[in-house]
């Protein structure tokens, strides 16, 4: 009887050694060193490699490569799930995000990546135009065009003939359309379904700084203004549909038709339909009113105070004070190449002053009247953000130098005022803003007739209020035309001088080159002061520079 070997070879041994002296994970980087330095290990790893190279050697490079990527998407031991720290991960979430061509190899690896993500295995079919994505309960096939363009998607189930699915064909198709589009534009604004346990949401509102974000770094899916799409317990009983009621027909105004509610189509229920914030929402009374009425159901639990002071209050996420009206009510702002802003937010009395409440929810029962209440929210942001422009969390002015001061003030309906002092004279002048919609604002100067006329037109005012949204940056254009028109002046005078009195020339240009390097010096430490503005705001003032009056 042949004895057996109990005892590994010695060439087993060296190779046994071989793998032990490769340096472990979470071993420090000396260890590794002093172990490469042995030439007798170094001698096993050459012997392990070329092992491997002779395992190999019979198959094909592409297969390598596959067992080399499955190796290196495999979880670390011990864990159930890839985390989502993991590098591999990491790096191929960087490149997805940077990915913008629409090509067939792109899509195939995002959807590669986004199986991944979920927990899924992803299969392309031999011809490279379809990906199926596989689970114990289901799997999708996806077919694509050469181009990348989807034709079709099918969900099957164990033991049932796939089908096609159309509301997955649209979901991978609109992801060619612009979301900033959707969000600004669209009827309903960006509409996000319902996913696991994250309720539907639409996207309605973002602001330039978003919009400029999102064009700085595309596919970074910057959040804007949302309201969740839930149902939930009412005091009263309602009619709530039972089945779709949107129809595929569109009225004439491009707005989606909708079926009325009858008997067969719904149920009396005690719930309702409801937007819901993620943060209580500051509507004024007129908003509030317009959407009751749209919908015939009114918005319960309001708190009626100044809209003003409802604004101060969600912009810094605080919990409302009765002596909310008499602290922070003025702002620091500070903008580089111009001098501090000082804002006094107005609340205004209870008789002049514009009211508002927050709104947690707002209830309806027929989907026919979300378009009009995501434009009234649209309306109502809109006037939030551009009050909101005017504070900050600067509320104690620690540099005593030069300031602007500037109060804002509640007006009629979605309007309100900016007073300031005349740049170059000694009456107060002003600035109306009227917010007719959350993509049409109408801005007018009023000036006390007896001071200079300042070189700001009411359509330049209007179209920086648009493209910006916000006060500060309007009010540093009027004021920087101001010191520009003043300049000029003094320049022509200074010619004027020139040719009636030749003697005093010099003397005045002694003086003009002293003016000149007070402003060069106000204008470095006003640079300095605005060090402390963000990247963002920086960008768009460069935009609002290509405006021309």
């Amino acid at each position: 009887m042949q004895r057996m070997q109990l005892l590994p070879s010695p060439k087993e041994r060296s190779e046994q050694v071989s793998l032990c002296s490769w340096p472990q994970p979470g071993s420090c980087g000396s260890e590794a060193g002093s172990q490469d330095a042995d030439p007798v290990k170094l001698i096993s790893i050459n012997a392990l490699m070329d092992k491997l190279h002779l395992k190999y050697a019979q198959k094909p490079w592409i297969e390598t490569l596959k067992l080399v990527r499955l190796c290196m998407d495999k979880p670390p031991r011990g864990s159930i799930s890839v985390t989502p720290h993991h590098p591999l991960l990491s790096c191929l979430e960087k490149i997805q995000r940077t990915l913008n061509a629409k090509s067939l190899s792109t899509v195939m690896s995002r959807l590669e990546f986004l199986s991944k993500q979920r927990g899924l295995k992803s299969h392309i079919s031999p011809n490279g135009t379809a990906c199926y994505l596989t689970s114990d309960m289901f799997y999708v096939e996806v077919q694509l065009e050469k181009d990348g363009k989807v034709i079709d998607v099918k969900l099957a189930h164990p033991g049932e003939a796939p089908v096609v699915c159309d509301d997955l064909v649209q979901l991978l198709r609109t992801q060619d359309v612009n979301r900033v589009t959707e969000v600004l534009h669209g009827k309903a604004g960006h509409l996000v379904q319902r996913t696991g346990g994250t309720p539907m949401n639409i996207e309605y509102y973002l602001s330039p700084y978003q919009v400029l974000e999102e064009e700085l770094n595309p596919g970074s899916q910057v959040c804007g203004t949302k309201v969740f799409v839930t149902v939930g317990s009412s005091n009263t009983t309602h009619k709530l549909p039972i089945s779709p009621l949107i129809v595929d027909s569109q009225a004439g105004d491009g707005n989606p038709a909708f079926l009325p509610l009858t008997d067969e189509l719904s149920m009396d229920l005690s719930a309702c339909f409801f937007l819901m914030f993620h943060q209580p929402f500051p509507m004024s009374s007129s908003s509030i009113q317009e959407i009751q009425k749209l919908t015939g159901i009114s918005i319960d639990g309001l708190k009626l105070a100044s809209l003003h002071a409802l604004i101060v209050q969600f912009t810094f996420n605080d919990e409302y004070k009765e002596d909310l009206a008499m602290n922070n009510s003025c702002f620091f702002v500070s903008l580089p190449d111009c001098p501090k802003h000082s804002y006094f937010i107005n609340k205004g009395t209870e008789k002049s002053g514009i009211t508002g409440a927050l709104v947690s929810k707002i209830p309806f029962t027929h989907p026919k009247c979300v378009p009009a209440i995501i434009e009234i929210l649209r309306h109502q942001v809109a006037y939030n953000t551009l009050i909101g422009s005017c504070l900050s969390e600067n509320t104690i002015n620690e540099d005593c130098s030069e300031l602007l001061y500037f109060e804002v003030s509640p007006q009629k309906g979605t309007s309100f005022s900016i007073s300031f002092q005349h740049p170059m004279g000694e009456s107060l002048a002003c600035v109306v803003v009227d917010v007719l919609s959350s993509r049409q604002i109408r801005c007018s100067l009023h000036t006390n007739p007896q001071d200079v006329t300042l070189n700001c037109c009411n359509d330049f005012i209007s179209r920086v209020m648009e493209r910006c949204m916000s006060v500060p940056l309007v009010m540093r254009a009027i004021f920087k035309n101001a010191v520009t028109m003043k300049v000029d002046g003094e320049i022509q005078n200074m010619e004027v001088i020139s040719e009636q009195n030749p003697e005093v020339t010099c003397k005045q240009t002694t003086s003009s080159n002293s003016t000149g390097a007070n402003i060069s010096g106000a204008s470095m430490q006003n640079s300095c002061d605005g060090m402390e503005a963000s990247s963002s705001t920086a960008s768009i003032e460069c935009a609002i520079c290509d405006i021309s009056v």
